[in-house]
């Protein structure tokens, strides 16, 4: 369909008032950890268990929770971090195949451009949690890893949860990206897969142990040209 250039002016608005709007509305919400997972899986099952107690782990440890605000894994988090004592967070954004955002959320945001959700997952983290999950989590996990590997974005804990998911994963990377020069065996030291709850808080803890969560000045320049 045809647009005119008024329209994408109005457009290009819209999309800054939404990065505007949600910067505002999660300033000061550091330190956080941005946990993603599948939609599709239900409570009851194990990935849906372990992401609520790692969520309640790390709200109780006084980290911020921000996931995607939807269904299933991302509702689990959230649940985890409403009963915790931090803020949970949703960034919310309607799909056609999916309901609204969960009702365990401190603070929610909707969203109706992705790039603007997924900058604020980066720009907010101090740690990427990462349980199973499909082309959602993928792209996030992606997205991540691009912004670190490239040095736009600042070194964080990325951890990957459920070792029978991930490891196939990390072995064709290893075998394909890393033996045909697409990356360097150093960029999958960004990745690291940890099965406890306990011990992912305490990964955490222990990446920030001698520089502290607040970002450098330079860190916060660059998270301001994602």
């Amino acid at each position: 369909m045809y647009t005119s250039n008024g329209q994408e002016a109005w457009r290009v608005l819209g999309i800054m008032a939404e990065f505007a709007a949600a910067t505002e509305r999660l300033r000061g919400l550091r330190p956080a950890v941005s946990l993603f997972g599948s939609s599709r899986v239900a409570k009851g099952h194990p990935y849906y268990a372990k992401t609520e107690k790692i969520a309640r782990l790390l709200s109780d440890a006084g980290f911020t929770v921000i996931s995607g605000g939807g269904p299933g894994l991302m509702e689990a988090a959230n649940r985890g971090a409403f009963a915790g004592r931090s803020p949970s967070i949703g960034l919310n954004i309607v799909l056609p195949h999916e309901k609204g955002g969960n009702e365990f959320q401190d603070v929610s945001f909707d969203f109706r451009y992705f790039f603007a959700r997924k900058m604020m997952f980066v720009r907010w983290a101090s740690a990427y949690v990462v349980m199973p999950g499909g082309f959602g989590t993928l792209d996030e996990l992606s997205e991540c890893l691009t912004l670190v590997q490239t040095g736009k974005a600042r070194k964080i804990p990325i951890i990957l949860v459920g070792r029978d998911f991930w490891q196939g994963l990390i072995d064709w990377a290893r075998h394909s990206l890393v033996t045909e020069g697409m990356i360097d065996a150093a960029d999958l030291d960004l990745l690291q897969i940890i099965e406890e709850p306990e011990a992912i808080v305490e990964a955490i803890f222990k990446f920030y142990e001698n520089i502290g969560f607040q970002p450098t000045r330079a860190e916060r320049e660059r998270m301001l040209n994602l």
